[in-house]
């Protein structure tokens, strides 16, 4: 009989111990997988700020817990668009709005009539808002679809109506899933006069977009970001997300590799006879290690299918969540499945290294006589 069918056979026939290792190395996946997409969703969700107003990097507050609490103001707006190779620098209010338990986040972008074409909007339909009006706004055309309002059509938000002047495109869906508001009216409705959240920044043609940087990143409160890898220098929270995804990786395999450890130590006592038998034939003890971390590896891969199968369950739970509702979007990326792959197989081939050790050295002699 060969090494695999032996393996497989092994295992079939102690289907309720193999079944219990593979329960539980596919919980330790799922909460590694789960951790993992949870925080990947949550920083594209987050991250999907940047790609508003098509610029080149953006500016925040340095050191925020979440970028939708930076605050910047005039002064400091004044400094970035004066910053040799700026060709553009626009101002953006954003705030949060729970319309309803289907729209918990809604966005709101204050900002200038005149830097919308800036910004990448389009009007598709009405006219823009004037630039000191209290009472107009503008609709994303996707947001006028799930709303079901059109031009002219009054829409409460911020404890007040406005109505609906124009439908805009930025051509981002999740731009186009908000609002946009005159920027002194937004900073009147949320109590933040001469405050912005974000500045998006368009280098001129034929300047060095990493050297314009280095240049804001000079005034030690601010900060950029370009890509999403980048989030973490305004959001910390993003950066404690990964932290816990990373930490929670390391404790799943070194929990897991005891848990299975200990079950297999156990079993080598019942197979000490089935050990010496595969020495006294002649088996060598590298065939007989091979042997026992080969079983681990397949209850591995099995755990890992179990695990991202419950992962799939857990993170539809947590997407329709109340509190996450509209804020979480399950984000399954190749990082993820290796992850939970890499962490089923550390957990199974650490935790069955040392029985296979142990099975490796018995004494045929000793171990066919034990009872």
């Amino acid at each position: 009989m060969s090494l695999a069918a032996l393996i497989f056979k092994n295992l079939w026939s102690k289907k309720t111990r193999s079944a219990g290792i593979a329960f539980a190395i596919g919980v330790a996946v799922m909460t590694v997988v789960t951790l993992t997409v949870v925080s990947s969703g949550l920083e594209a969700s987050a991250a999907a700020v940047l790609t508003l107003g098509h610029a080149d990097f953006t500016v925040a507050q340095k050191g925020v817990s979440e970028v939708l609490y930076s605050s910047l103001d005039e002064g400091q707006l004044r400094q970035v668009q004066e910053t040799p190779g700026v060709q553009s620098a626009v101002g953006v209010l954003l705030e949060t709005q729970h319309i309803n338990a289907d729209n918990p986040l809604f966005i709101e972008i204050g900002i200038a009539p005149d830097k919308l074409r800036q910004f990448g909007v389009t009007v598709v339909a009405g006219r823009s808002y004037g630039a000191t009006a209290s009472h107009e706004m503008m609709l994303g055309w996707r947001a006028a679809q799930v709303f079901r309002l059109h031009v002219g059509d009054r829409f409460d938000a911020n404890g007040t109506w406005n109505t609906v002047v124009g439908i805009y495109s930025t051509g981002i869906s999740y731009g186009d899933l908000g609002a946009m508001f005159p920027l002194p009216a937004l900073q009147a409705y949320n109590r933040v006069p001469s405050s912005v959240t974000l500045i998006f920044v368009k280098v001129a043609p034929g300047t060095s977009v990493a050297k314009v940087e280095r240049a804001i990143t000079a005034h030690p409160e601010m900060t950029t970001i370009r890509t999403a890898s980048q989030f973490g220098r305004a959001d910390t929270n993003l950066v404690f997300l990964q932290a816990a995804a990373t930490g929670s990786t390391i404790l799943a395999i070194l929990i897991g590799a005891v848990i299975v450890g200990n079950t297999m130590l156990l079993s080598l006592f019942e197979r000490t006879r089935e050990f010496g038998l595969l020495r006294a034939i002649g088996w060598t003890r590298s065939r007989v290690v091979s042997l026992v971390v080969g079983e681990g590896v397949v209850l591995a891969l099995v755990g890992a299918i179990v695990g991202v199968a419950l992962s799939f369950a857990a993170t539809d739970v947590l997407e329709h969540l109340p509190q996450l509702r509209g804020v979480l979007h399950a984000n399954y990326t190749k990082d993820a499945f290796w992850r939970g792959l890499y962490t089923g197989l550390g957990m199974a081939i650490i935790g069955a290294l040392y029985p296979a050790l142990r099975a490796a050295n018995l004494a045929p002699l000793k171990a066919l006589s034990r009872e």
